[in-house]
């Protein structure tokens, strides 16, 4: 007897959830989607807005766009994926798409933290060091 004869493979993690309350599914799914869809929008005006008007191309603006670029990314990876769990009967995700999840959603975490660390700084310097 080997040892592969008791071997299993996980292929997705089942998600529950709210799976009892279907109705409330729908209200969330509803509710997540306007608040995504909110973000997305103010995201793209800010970049749009920042990238268009020369009056904007000034370093605090250049960190806003790019905040606002990661902040798009940043919820990209996470809300599709929880609104397909919502909306659909399938509420599963393979185990490569839930890694891959979270590498994409540690890493562009932890570039707005260092990006918000660069802002700081940008800041600390123009009010403590002006003419410098």
């Amino acid at each position: 007897m080997t040892g592969r004869d008791n071997e299993s493979c996980l292929q997705a993690f089942i998600l529950v959830g709210f799976s009892d309350r279907p109705r409330l599914e729908m209200v969330l799914f509803v509710f997540i989607l306007v608040f995504y869809i909110l973000t997305l929008v103010g995201n793209t005006a800010i970049i749009l807005l920042s990238v268009s008007d020369a009056r904007l191309h000034t370093p605090m603006y250049f960190f806003l766009g790019n905040l606002s670029f990661l902040d798009l990314c940043f919820t990209t990876s996470i809300v599709p994926q929880l609104l397909w769990n919502l909306w659909g009967p399938d509420k599963t995700i393979t185990y490569h798409g839930c890694e891959a999840q979270l590498y994409v959603y540690m890493v562009l975490g932890s570039t707005e933290c260092v990006l918000l660390a660069v802002m700081s700084y940008d800041r600390y310097v123009a009010v403590c060091r002006p003419l410098h």
